[in-house]
Formats: C-alpha cells, sequence, structure tokens
C-alpha cells in the first residue's frame, strides 16, 4: 500500500469516528488536497514521457528517437493530398481526366513522396548515427580498459577518456562521466549508458559487461573482450554490406536498363506504329495496319510499370544491402522519382 492509500485510509478512519470525532476533520483539508495536487501532477508527467501524449508534446524528439512515428504526420497528409487531388480534378474535368490525362498519376506519385520520403530521411540519420556509434565502441572500451591497466581508477579512466573523440558516442560518454562522479555505481552507469545509446550492439556490449562486472571479474579484461567482440561484430555488419553491394548494383542497373529499352521501345518502334496507322486511316483505306496504336495509353501503362518497379527494386535494394525493409525506402523514392521524370520530360 502506497504513501496515498494509507494517507487517505487514516483520513477515513478519523471521519467514520476511529479516534477523532468527524466534526473536528475540516472539510477541505489543505494537506490531502495538497497531496491530491502532487499525485496529480505526477501522472501527468508519467503520462507525457510514453506512447502518444509524448508524441503530442514532443514531436521532432520522438521523430529522431523513433522514425516510425513520423508516420503519423506523413500518410495522413499524403492521404489528404491523394483525395483532395482526386477530388478536385474530377469536378473540374469530370471522370475522363483519370483516362485521358496523367495528372492523377502525378498526384499519387508526390502523395506517395510525401508519406515515404519523411521516414527514409529520418531512418538514414539513424542508420547513420548507429553506424557511427558501432565504430566507436570496440575504441572505447579498449581505451578505458587500457587507462584502467596503468592504474587509473576507473571514474578516472572514464573522466580521461571522455574528452576524446568518439563521434556520435561522445555525449553519451560524458553523460557516463558525470553519472560516475556523482558517485553511481560502475554497473548501473553502464547500464543507463547502454539504454541511452540504444543500439543492438551497445545493449549487447554492456549486458556482457554488467554481468561480468557483477559477478566480480577483472573490469579491464571485461572492457577488452567487449571490445573485441564489438569490434567483431562490426565487421562482420561491413563485410556483408561490402559483400552485397554487387547485388545493390545489379538491381540499380536493371532499373535503368529497363528505363532505357521503354525509351527506345516509345520512341521508335511505337511512334512508327502510331504514325504508320494513322496514315493508313488517313488515306482512306480499308485495310488496317495492326488496328490503331495508341502510344499515350502504351507510355502510361510503361510508366505504370516503372514506378512500380522503382519502388520494389528500392525495397529489395534495401534488404539486400542492409538487410531492412525499411532501408529501401530511400532508394525505392529516388528511383520513384527517376522514373516519374523520365516519362513526364524525355520520354
Amino acid at each position: 500500500m502506497g504513501f496515498k492509500e494509507i494517507f487517505d485510509d487514516f483520513l477515513n478512519r478519523n471521519r467514520s469516528g476511529g479516534g477523532v470525532a468527524a466534526e473536528e476533520i475540516p472539510a477541505h483539508d489543505p494537506f490531502e488536497e495538497q497531496e491530491r495536487e502532487i499525485f496529480s501532477r505526477i501522472e501527468n508527467w508519467r503520462k507525457y514521457q510514453e506512447g502518444f501524449y509524448r508524441f503530442v508534446k514532443h514531436p521532432l524528439r520522438v521523430m529522431m528517437e523513433e522514425p516510425f512515428t513520423v508516420l503519423f504526420i506523413s500518410v495522413p497528409v499524403a492521404l489528404l493530398l491523394l483525395i483532395g487531388g482526386f477530388a478536385s480534378l474530377v469536378m473540374s474535368y469530370g471522370f475522363g481526366v483519370l483516362f485521358t490525362t496523367t495528372m492523377i498519376d502525378d498526384v499519387f506519385v508526390f502523395a506517395l513522396l510525401i508519406a515515404i520520403v519523411p521516414l527514409a530521411a529520418l531512418d538514414l540519420k539513424e542508420a547513420l548515427r548507429v553506424s557511427s556509434i558501432e565504430a566507436s565502441l570496440p575504441n572505447f572500451f579498449r581505451d578505458v580498459a587500457g587507462m584502467n591497466d596503468s592504474g587509473m581508477t576507473l571514474p578516472h579512466a572514464i573522466h580521461i577518456v571522455s574528452e576524446g573523440e568518439y563521434g556520435a558516442l561522445t555525449p553519451h560518454i560524458r553523460k557516463l562521466d558525470t553519472e560516475m562522479s556523482w558517485g553511481v555505481p560502475f554497473v548501473e552507469a553502464i547500464r543507463r549508458f547502454g539504454k541511452a545509446v540504444n543500439t543492438p550492439l551497445a545493449e549487447r556490449s554492456v549486458d556482457l559487461i554488467a554481468h561480468a562486472s557483477s559477478a566480480g571479474g577483472d573490469v579491464s579484461e571485461v572492457l577488452r573482450a567487449a571490445a573485441h567482440d564489438a569490434y567483431e561484430f562490426f565487421n562482420l555488419k561491413s563485410e556483408r554490406r561490402n559483400g552485397m553491394m554487387i547485388y545493390m548494383i545489379i538491381i540499380v542497373m536493371s532499373f535503368f536498363v529497363f528505363l532505357f529499352v521503354i525509351g527506345v521501345l516509345s520512341s521508335t518502334f511505337l511512334t512508327t506504329m502510331a504514325e504508320a496507322g494513322e496514315a493508313v486511316a488517313a488515306s482512306g483505306s480499308s485495310q488496317t495496319f495492326m488496328g490503331t496504336v495508341d502510344l499515350f495509353l502504351y507510355n502510361r501503362l510503361f510508366c505504370h510499370s516503372a514506378l512500380i518497379q522503382g519502388f520494389f527494386s528500392g525495397l529489395a535494394a534495401g534488404i539486400m544491402g542492409e538487410g531492412r525493409v525499411l532501408a529501401g525506402l530511400k532508394y525505392a523514392a529516388i528511383m520513384v522519382l527517376i522514373a516519374w521524370i523520365a516519362f513526364r520530360f524525355f520520354i
């Protein structure tokens, strides 16, 4: 039972005659009102530290930490553009605009880009932060272990290391130094460090260090082992990315080859067929030249094909290169934009 429950129970018993007359208790106890106000403020503070309320209060901070949350803004804006653009075109030109022009396709492309580009940009920023941290983490552990071996205490070693430069890891190291200077135990401080860094490699290394330190092991050896593990993990990840680079290049080149083939086909073969059909029709001949070739329809179908291929090829490139579908959104957005520009201005 918490303090609030005990305090309320005491007041209820007193009001019911359990020791003090009910008339002796004021109707509005100032201490009770103050206590309720304090608990209300604490509850409000907790509410705004998690979930949707935290997003409402600190949208930019939450979007930087969790890129997926940007979809709360980008998707409604994209849907608003798509529905508003569709309604505006139909009201202005009628339903025939869906089949006689590419304006609705343009609206769809821009709505798609608005939906995925913010998420792709924030995910790229987060990926760069994680990469910088994972590259610096082994050096940090190794430097602390070396200084500890030279006779420095662990807080002093971390203080010296915090004056160096470790990329995106530097502010977290300085925060760790500050906490240890305030007397926070090493195990608790290093756990907070791993939670603040918030990367898979950091959490794995910190868990290893915390468990080994709690078991009474040599901190220097534990840090050196964690540094070796982090270095191997980062190297394996880099080798995988470099090994899959050729497949990403193949995906991108196949997309550009597809656009080139479509461009040649549309500008030569289909154009010639359309002109020949129009010439035969204009001559008044009863013979037909393989039917009428609708060049606009074919180009529009080719455009849709290029947009679809560009989007899904980008996602495939992200899976092969970085092992995440989300990482492919930046490639997908670029390929969709290139396909749209190619068909609107060159094909």
